[in-house]
Protein backbone atom coordinates (compact mmCIF):
# COMPACT_ATOMS: atom_id res chain seq x y z
CA UNK A 1 0.00 0.00 0.00
CA UNK A 2 1.97 3.39 -1.21
CA UNK A 3 -0.05 5.82 1.47
CA UNK A 4 1.53 3.32 4.21
CA UNK A 5 4.78 3.68 2.58
CA UNK A 6 5.26 6.91 2.29
CA UNK A 7 3.64 7.55 5.96
CA UNK A 8 6.51 5.26 7.37
CA UNK A 9 9.43 6.50 5.77
CA UNK A 10 8.42 10.30 6.88
CA UNK A 11 7.92 9.00 10.19
CA UNK A 12 11.56 7.10 10.19
CA UNK A 13 12.75 10.19 8.87
CA UNK A 14 11.92 11.92 11.46
CA UNK A 15 12.78 9.70 14.36
CA UNK A 16 16.60 9.92 12.56
CA UNK A 17 16.61 13.60 13.77
CA UNK A 18 16.33 12.36 17.13
CA UNK A 19 19.10 12.65 19.33
CA UNK A 20 20.81 10.05 21.89
CA UNK A 21 19.71 12.32 24.46
CA UNK A 22 15.88 12.79 23.61
CA UNK A 23 15.29 9.27 22.85
CA UNK A 24 16.48 8.38 26.46
CA UNK A 25 14.68 10.80 27.91
CA UNK A 26 11.49 10.44 26.70
CA UNK A 27 12.36 6.31 27.31
CA UNK A 28 12.38 7.58 30.97
CA UNK A 29 8.46 9.74 30.34
CA UNK A 30 7.53 6.58 28.59
CA UNK A 31 8.06 3.91 31.80
CA UNK A 32 6.81 5.91 34.11
CA UNK A 33 3.45 6.52 31.75
CA UNK A 34 3.18 2.89 30.89
CA UNK A 35 3.81 1.31 33.94
CA UNK A 36 0.93 3.09 35.89
CA UNK A 37 -1.73 2.83 32.71
CA UNK A 38 -4.01 0.30 34.25
CA UNK A 39 -3.68 -2.27 31.20
CA UNK A 40 -0.08 -2.30 32.29
CA UNK A 41 -0.41 -1.89 35.72
CA UNK A 42 -3.34 -4.80 36.46
CA UNK A 43 -1.54 -7.31 33.72
CA UNK A 44 0.39 -10.56 35.16
CA UNK A 45 1.75 -11.29 31.85
CA UNK A 46 3.07 -8.84 29.40
CA UNK A 47 3.90 -9.44 26.14
CA UNK A 48 6.49 -6.73 25.17
CA UNK A 49 9.34 -6.15 22.81
CA UNK A 50 12.94 -4.38 23.53
CA UNK A 51 12.90 -1.38 21.73
CA UNK A 52 15.85 -0.71 19.26
CA UNK A 53 17.33 2.29 17.19
CA UNK A 54 15.26 5.57 17.98
CA UNK A 55 11.99 3.56 18.62
CA UNK A 56 10.44 5.13 22.06
CA UNK A 57 12.28 3.57 24.44
CA UNK A 58 10.99 -0.07 26.37
CA UNK A 59 14.00 -1.14 28.31
CA UNK A 60 13.47 0.86 31.78
CA UNK A 61 9.42 -0.27 31.10
CA UNK A 62 10.34 -3.83 31.11
CA UNK A 63 12.42 -3.86 34.17
CA UNK A 64 9.93 -1.57 35.76
CA UNK A 65 7.45 -4.46 34.67
CA UNK A 66 9.81 -7.24 35.77
CA UNK A 67 10.22 -5.48 39.51
CA UNK A 68 6.62 -5.55 40.04
CA UNK A 69 6.64 -9.53 39.29
CA UNK A 70 4.81 -9.31 36.02
CA UNK A 71 6.15 -11.99 33.90
CA UNK A 72 7.59 -10.43 30.74
CA UNK A 73 7.42 -11.83 27.20
CA UNK A 74 9.69 -10.96 24.48
CA UNK A 75 9.48 -11.75 20.85
CA UNK A 76 11.75 -14.06 18.67
CA UNK A 77 11.95 -13.23 15.16
CA UNK A 78 11.25 -16.41 13.55
CA UNK A 79 12.45 -17.34 9.46
CA UNK A 80 8.91 -16.35 8.13
CA UNK A 81 8.34 -13.39 10.17
CA UNK A 82 6.41 -14.85 13.22
CA UNK A 83 7.42 -14.76 16.51
CA UNK A 84 8.33 -17.18 19.04
CA UNK A 85 8.31 -15.96 22.64
CA UNK A 86 10.53 -16.23 25.49
CA UNK A 87 10.42 -15.05 29.31
CA UNK A 88 12.72 -11.56 29.69
CA UNK A 89 15.10 -12.85 32.58
CA UNK A 90 16.61 -8.97 32.50
CA UNK A 91 19.21 -6.89 30.79
CA UNK A 92 21.88 -9.69 30.73
CA UNK A 93 19.39 -11.74 28.80
CA UNK A 94 19.17 -9.95 25.64
CA UNK A 95 21.21 -11.17 22.82
CA UNK A 96 21.95 -9.23 19.59
CA UNK A 97 19.71 -11.28 16.75
CA UNK A 98 18.77 -10.90 13.01
CA UNK A 99 17.84 -7.55 11.28
CA UNK A 100 19.49 -5.61 14.26
CA UNK A 101 16.47 -6.61 16.58
CA UNK A 102 17.58 -7.38 20.30
CA UNK A 103 15.48 -10.98 21.38
CA UNK A 104 15.77 -12.72 24.99
CA UNK A 105 18.53 -15.97 24.53
CA UNK A 106 16.34 -17.77 27.36
CA UNK A 107 13.95 -21.23 26.45
CA UNK A 108 11.33 -20.71 23.25
CA UNK A 109 7.86 -20.80 24.77
CA UNK A 110 6.46 -21.29 21.02
CA UNK A 111 4.09 -18.82 18.88
CA UNK A 112 1.45 -19.48 21.13
CA UNK A 113 3.02 -18.06 24.27
CA UNK A 114 1.56 -15.10 23.22
CA UNK A 115 -2.12 -15.84 24.37
CA UNK A 116 -1.20 -15.55 28.01
CA UNK A 117 -0.65 -12.10 27.87
CA UNK A 118 -3.23 -10.00 29.87
CA UNK A 119 -1.79 -7.35 27.39
CA UNK A 120 0.58 -7.08 24.36
CA UNK A 121 2.99 -3.93 23.93
CA UNK A 122 3.33 -3.50 20.09
CA UNK A 123 5.74 -1.61 17.98
CA UNK A 124 4.21 1.25 15.88
CA UNK A 125 5.35 3.97 14.01
CA UNK A 126 1.68 5.75 14.25
CA UNK A 127 -1.74 5.84 15.61
CA UNK A 128 -4.41 7.71 14.52
CA UNK A 129 -7.76 9.30 16.55
CA UNK A 130 -9.36 5.81 15.83
CA UNK A 131 -6.70 3.80 17.19
CA UNK A 132 -5.42 2.46 14.03
CA UNK A 133 -1.84 1.49 14.47
CA UNK A 134 0.75 1.84 11.79
CA UNK A 135 3.47 -0.79 12.35
CA UNK A 136 6.91 -1.53 10.64
CA UNK A 137 5.42 -3.49 7.81
CA UNK A 138 6.92 -6.63 8.60
CA UNK A 139 3.59 -8.22 9.43
CA UNK A 140 4.79 -10.05 12.43
CA UNK A 141 2.37 -8.74 14.66
CA UNK A 142 -0.40 -8.41 12.10
CA UNK A 143 0.21 -12.29 12.62
CA UNK A 144 0.12 -11.73 16.51
CA UNK A 145 -2.99 -10.28 16.33
CA UNK A 146 -4.34 -12.61 14.12
CA UNK A 147 -3.35 -15.14 16.45
CA UNK A 148 -5.04 -13.78 19.40
CA UNK A 149 -7.92 -13.18 17.66
CA UNK A 150 -8.50 -16.43 16.17
CA UNK A 151 -8.02 -17.85 20.13
CA UNK A 152 -10.41 -15.75 21.01
CA UNK A 153 -8.17 -13.86 23.16
CA UNK A 154 -8.48 -10.42 24.12
CA UNK A 155 -5.28 -8.52 25.65
CA UNK A 156 -5.13 -4.89 25.68
CA UNK A 157 -3.23 -3.47 22.59
CA UNK A 158 -0.58 -0.74 23.68
CA UNK A 159 1.27 0.95 21.53
CA UNK A 160 4.51 3.70 22.83
CA UNK A 161 4.96 6.80 20.46
CA UNK A 162 6.33 9.80 20.31
CA UNK A 163 3.86 12.77 20.41
CA UNK A 164 4.02 13.41 17.04
CA UNK A 165 3.21 9.89 15.94
CA UNK A 166 -0.29 10.39 17.07
CA UNK A 167 -1.58 11.44 13.59
CA UNK A 168 -5.30 12.37 12.27
CA UNK A 169 -4.99 9.33 10.17
CA UNK A 170 -3.11 5.75 9.30
CA UNK A 171 -4.27 4.20 6.13
CA UNK A 172 -5.72 0.57 6.94
CA UNK A 173 -6.30 -2.86 5.21
CA UNK A 174 -8.43 -5.28 6.66
CA UNK A 175 -6.39 -7.14 8.08
CA UNK A 176 -5.44 -4.18 10.53
CA UNK A 177 -6.53 -3.80 14.06
CA UNK A 178 -7.17 -0.93 16.41
CA UNK A 179 -5.41 -0.73 19.92
CA UNK A 180 -6.51 -0.15 23.16
CA UNK A 181 -4.07 2.67 24.43
CA UNK A 182 -1.53 4.43 23.24
CA UNK A 183 1.56 6.23 25.77
CA UNK A 184 2.91 9.36 24.35
CA UNK A 185 5.37 11.43 26.58
CA UNK A 186 2.53 13.84 26.68
CA UNK A 187 0.30 11.05 28.29
CA UNK A 188 -1.61 7.89 27.55
CA UNK A 189 -4.50 8.12 25.41
CA UNK A 190 -7.24 5.32 25.25
CA UNK A 191 -9.48 4.70 21.83
CA UNK A 192 -13.29 3.12 22.08
CA UNK A 193 -12.69 0.27 19.71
Amino acid sequence: MPEKASMRRDLLAARSLLSREDVDDAAMVLSRGAVNLPELAEARTVAAYVSVGREPGTRALLDALRARGVRVLLPVLLSDNDLDWAAYEGGDGIVPAARGLLEPDGPRLGPDAVLEADAVLLPGLAVDGRGMRLGRGGGSYDRVLARLAAAGAHPALVVLLYDNEVVARVPVEPHDHPVDAVVTPAGARRFTV
